[in-house]
């Protein structure tokens, strides 16, 4: 016998002979609860009324394909819309007109697609309860074979190849479901020009003065300090009757001045800058935000959108961010009376890269 240092209890000394007695497994912890519910299965099967008669799933079936057939009106007559409702300039009456019966034929091609589809799977698809299994991920033979199962099951119950007017229908309403989205993008562009042409091109031209903006005053090459920015546009810019936003956003510029040595031009850029005065592109390359702030003894421009970050030392080569092409540089040059004009426009698209794709 032992005895218990603190207590003075006596313990029976560990006997090999003697079995450990077994754990009891404690009910609240067992992973397999021994009075589980079990399986009710699937509840009795009530079979809907296009499936004991047959008039009615005719019924079903016209109604659905009316359904697509009305998608597709709805899809043309948006386009249609778009064209015999016109938005003239200053007419908030054309606006709304040309808003709401777009809008009608939008929503009438919506919804007929999209209950047309709601009714094809509730009333004429097979009606049958299924208990999906889980199991194992992978791309083995009978994997893949099963797959193909699923896809010649669902098509057989869906009668997506048996019934021919539904499938028709469905596949021209949903062709023709973006034809009015497609109809109007091509309307942010005047409809007598070309939308890449006009993107390709900026009021510049050789002699253009650069002028202050907003007010548009030309400005000279003296009144550009070393270190200094300027928000700059085309001379003429604020005279324009029409479209002046639009030539404003293409046309922005930032003029900076640097010491000349700080300058790494190319060979083929050194007559596009004077005294160490560079002119580029406002307008990101990324998504086009305004690239407007200036960090002086880096020389760096930033974007705030995104973080681009361009070298004005090194033609705003990219340095940082997502943009993926320097700024395009605007050639300037001095004229007799000391202001500065543009050599010519932009030699490359201003703007976010997509526009070069074109």
């Amino acid at each position: 016998m032992a005895q218990d240092d603190h207590s003075g209890t006596e313990l029976a000394a560990a006997d090999s002979s003697h079995e450990a007695l077994a754990p009891t497994a404690s009910p609240g912890t067992a992973l397999i609860s021994s009075d589980a519910f079990e399986n009710p299965g699937f509840p009795p099967h009530r079979p809907r009324v296009t499936d004991e008669d047959p008039k009615k799933e005719k019924r079903a079936q016209r109604t659905v394909y009316t359904l697509f057939y009305l998608s597709i009106l709805g899809s043309v007559w948006a386009v249609a819309a778009y064209m015999l409702f016109p938005i003239e300039s200053n007419d908030v009456g054309a606006v709304r007109l040309n808003n709401m019966f777009i809008g009608l034929g939008a929503t009438l091609a919506l919804l007929g697609l999209g209950f047309g589809i709601v009714h094809w799977g509730k009333a004429i698809m097979d009606d049958v309860e299924l208990a999906d299994e889980r199991h194992p991920i992978g791309g083995s033979p009978e994997t893949q074979a099963a797959a193909a199962k699923v896809f010649s099951d669902s098509d057989k119950e869906s009668g997506f190849t048996r019934r021919s007017v539904i499938r028709n229908s469905l596949i021209g309403a949903l062709i023709a479901f973006p034809l009015p989205a497609l109809v109007l993008f091509r309307g942010f562009a005047p409809q007598d020009q070309l939308p890449v042409e006009l993107l390709s091109h900026t009021m510049w031209a050789k002699g253009t003065r650069l002028a202050l903006d907003p007010s548009g005053v030309p400005i000279k090459a003296a009144d550009v300090t070393i270190g200094s920015a300027f928000h700059i546009i085309p001379e003429g810019l604020a005279e324009l009757e029409h479209g002046k936003l639009e030539e404003k956003a293409k046309a922005a510029v930032l003029l900076m001045r640097l010491e000349p040595s700080e300058l790494n031009q190319a060979p083929d850029r050194e007559s596009w800058s004077y005294d160490g005065i560079v002119a580029y592109s406002k307008i990101c390359t990324h998504v086009g935000c305004p690239v407007a702030l200036y960090e002086q003894h880096t020389h760096h421009l930033l974007c705030p959108c995104h973080q681009s970050q361009f070298d004005v030392a090194n033609h705003c080569e990219v340095i940082f961010g997502p943009a993926k092409r320097p700024l395009p540089q605007l050639p300037i040059a001095v004229d007799d009376e000391g202001y500065l004009i543009a050599q010519s426009d932009f030699t490359e698209p201003v703007g976010p890269s997509f526009w070069e794709r074109s």
